[in-house]
C-alpha cells in the first residue's frame, strides 16, 4: 500500500509541473485580454459599450478578438446580457452593432449591460441607444404616439357631428318640418285654390306635397265636352292615338249610355249636364235653338247656382268666342255654337231673356285660347270648377268649313295641344278632369274618361253611368247639395281609388 502511495504520488507531482506552467501561460494571456476590453466595463463609451466583459456572463472565444463582431449579440438585456466577449478596440465597431441591442432601450436600457450593482449610469450608452434608437421598433413608437393628431379625427367627430347634429337638425326639425307641419294642415283646412299658391309652397316644402284648400280629396275639376262620337268610334280608333294612350293610363267607362232618346240633338245634353234633366216647368229642351226668353228657364236648380251659393269658384270657357258672341255668348258665331254652352240657357245665370251684355254671365265667361288657359293654370288662377268647350272644328263634331273632314283625329290634335298642361295641374293640385261626349251618334253608349291623381290605373269600369252621373258626382265633390233629379243615379265613384271621391 505504501509503495502505491508513492507511485499515485509521483505521478501527481508529474501532472503538477506539467500542468502549472501551462495555467500561468494562459493566466498571463487573460490579464492582456483584460487590459483591453476591462476598461469598458464601467465606461460605457459610445463607441464600444458592449465589448465590455460582464463579470456575470460567461465568455467564450477570449483569444480570438475578432469574437468582438459577434458581440453585436449584445441583445443582451440588463439583467441577462450575454455581453460582446471582448477583446481589441475594433470590438467597438461591434459594439455599434450592439447599439441594435438597444432595441432593448424600449425599457430604458441602454447599449451596454451594465450589473446591477453598478452606480455609473450609462449616460452615453443611454445617448448611443437613443440614437441607436433608429431600430424603427423603438422610435416608431414615439412617432406613433405623434399620432396623437389623431386628436384631429377626435375633432372631427366631436366638432363636425356637434355642428351636424346641432345645427343641420335643428334646421331641419325646427325650418323644413314648421314649414311642412305648418304648411299643410293650414292648407288642409283653409282658403281657396288660387290663394292657395303660398300654402301651397309650405306643403310642398313640408311633404311634398300639393298645394290644396280644403279636406276633401278632389280639390280642382275640369271638364272638355266633346261631341257626337260613341264609344266605338273612340276606343281602340287609329285617328285617336293621344286619346287612347290616356286611356290606357287612367280609368274610363264602358257603360256610359245617353239618358235621351237617340233624335234629340245637343242642347238638350248641355243642359242636362247642369240640370240634370231637360224638363223644367217652364220650358223642355229639344232643340239646338240659341238661348231666348222661351228657350231658356227661370229654374234655379242646376250646378252653376249651387255653386255661387257655396261659393265654389266656376267659370265657362268657350273656345270662338268673338264680338258678336256677345261678352255673355248667347249668340253662335263662326265656330262657336251657343247650343254646347249650358249657362246660357238659365235666367238667373244669363239673365231674362239672357242677354249677350249680362254682367253676372260675362264674369262666369272666358275666351279660351291654348294660349291664355296656359298661363292661368301656371298662375293658378283657374276655377275649382272649369268647363271648357272647344269649337265646332275641335269636339269632334265638325263642320263644313272645317279643315278636316277626320273629325276623330282632329278632335284627338286638339287634345294633345291642349291637355298636357291641364293633365299635369290635376296631377300636381289633387284635381280632376273629365271627358265627356253628349250624345253617341252610331251607337247606344258614349266615351267617358276620368284622368287625375285619384283615379283608378288603366281601369275599364262597367257600372252604368249617364249623363245624371257626372252631374250628381259635382254635386258629391264640392259638398252641395245632391239635386233632385239626379238623388238615383250612380256616381262616377267606381273610377277612383279608395278613399280619393268625392
Amino acid at each position: 500500500m505504501a509503495r502505491s502511495k508513492a507511485k499515485h504520488s509521483n505521478a501527481l507531482s508529474l501532472i503538477a509541473a506539467t500542468l502549472l506552467p501551462l495555467a500561468a501561460s494562459l493566466s498571463m494571456s487573460c490579464a492582456a485580454g483584460a487590459g483591453a476590453g476591462g476598461p469598458s466595463l464601467d465606461a460605457g463609451s459610445s463607441s464600444g459599450a458592449d465589448a465590455g466583459v460582464d463579470p456575470r456572463a460567461s465568455s467564450s472565444g477570449a483569444n480570438k478578438p475578432p469574437a468582438a463582431t459577434g458581440g453585436s449579440a449584445g441583445s443582451s438585456s440588463e439583467t441577462a446580457g450575454t455581453g460582446g466577449t471582448g477583446g481589441k478596440a475594433p470590438a467597438a465597431t461591434g459594439g455599434a452593432t450592439g447599439t441594435g441591442g438597444s432595441a432593448s432601450t424600449a425599457t430604458g436600457g441602454t447599449g451596454s449591460p451594465t450589473p446591477p450593482p453598478s452606480t455609473t449610469p450609462p449616460a452615453t450608452g443611454g445617448t448611443t441607444g437613443s440614437t441607436g434608437g433608429t431600430p424603427a421598433p423603438g422610435g416608431a413608437p414615439a412617432t406613433g404616439g405623434t399620432t396623437a393628431t389623431g386628436g384631429a379625427p377626435a375633432t372631427a367627430t366631436g366638432g363636425t357631428p356637434a355642428t351636424g347634429t346641432g345645427g343641420t337638425p335643428a334646421t331641419g326639425t325646427g325650418g323644413t318640418p314648421a314649414t311642412g307641419t305648418g304648411g299643410t294642415p293650414a292648407i288642409g283646412t283653409g282658403g281657396t285654390p288660387a290663394t292657395g299658391g303660398t300654402p301651397g309652397t309650405g306643403g310642398a316644402t313640408g311633404t311634398g306635397g300639393t298645394p290644396v284648400t280644403s279636406g276633401a280629396p278632389i280639390k280642382y275639376v275640369f271638364v272638355v265636352a266633346m261631341e257626337n262620337e260613341s264609344s266605338n268610334s273612340v276606343y281602340g280608333n287609329s285617328s285617336a292615338p293621344y286619346l287612347n294612350g290616356l286611356i290606357s293610363q287612367y280609368a274610363h267607362a264602358n257603360a256610359f249610355a245617353d239618358p235621351l232618346p237617340d233624335p234629340v240633338p245637343s242642347e238638350p245634353h248641355y243642359v242636362w249636364m247642369e240640370a240634370g234633366t231637360n224638363t223644367f216647368s217652364d220650358t223642355t229642351f229639344l232643340t239646338d235653338d240659341d238661348p231666348s226668353s222661351s228657350n231658356s228657364t227661370r229654374s234655379t236648380a242646376h250646378l252653376s247656382t249651387q255653386m255661387t251659393a257655396a261659393s265654389v269658384s266656376w267659370m265657362g270657357y268657350m273656345e270662338g268666342l268673338n264680338s258678336s258672341t256677345g261678352a255673355c255668348p248667347v249668340n253662335s258665331s263662326g265656330f262657336y255654337a251657343a247650343k254646347h254652352d249650358p249657362y246660357v240657357f238659365f235666367q238667373d245665370t244669363a239673365g231674362s231673356p239672357p242677354s249677350a251684355t249680362n254682367a253676372a254671365c260675362a264674369a262666369h265667361h272666358q275666351a279660351y285660347t291654348t294660349a291664355a288657359f296656359g298661363q292661368a293654370l301656371a298662375a293658378g288662377s283657374v276655377a275649382q270648377y272649369n268647363f271648357i268647350v272647344p269649337n265646332l272644328c275641335n269636339d269632334m263634331h265638325g263642320d263644313s268649313a272645317c279643315p278636316s273632314s277626320n273629325v276623330v283625329a282632329a278632335g284627338d290634335a286638339w287634345l294633345q295641344a291642349n291637355l298636357p298642361p291641364i293633365i299635369n295641374f290635376v296631377n300636381a293640385h289633387q284635381g280632376v278632369l273629365l271627358i265627356m261626349w253628349d250624345e253617341p251618334e252610331g251607337g247606344t253608349l258614349m266615351p267617358f274618361v276620368a284622368i287625375g291623381p285619384g283615379v283608378k290605373t288603366g281601369y275599364a269600369g262597367n257600372v252604368s253611368y249617364t249623363h245624371s252621373s257626372f252631374t250628381k258626382s259635382v254635386d258629391e265633390i264640392f259638398g252641395l247639395p245632391v239635386l233632385s233629379t239626379v238623388i238615383g243615379a250612380n256616381d262616377l265613384g267606381d273610377l277612383f281609388k279608395t278613399g280619393m271621391f268625392p
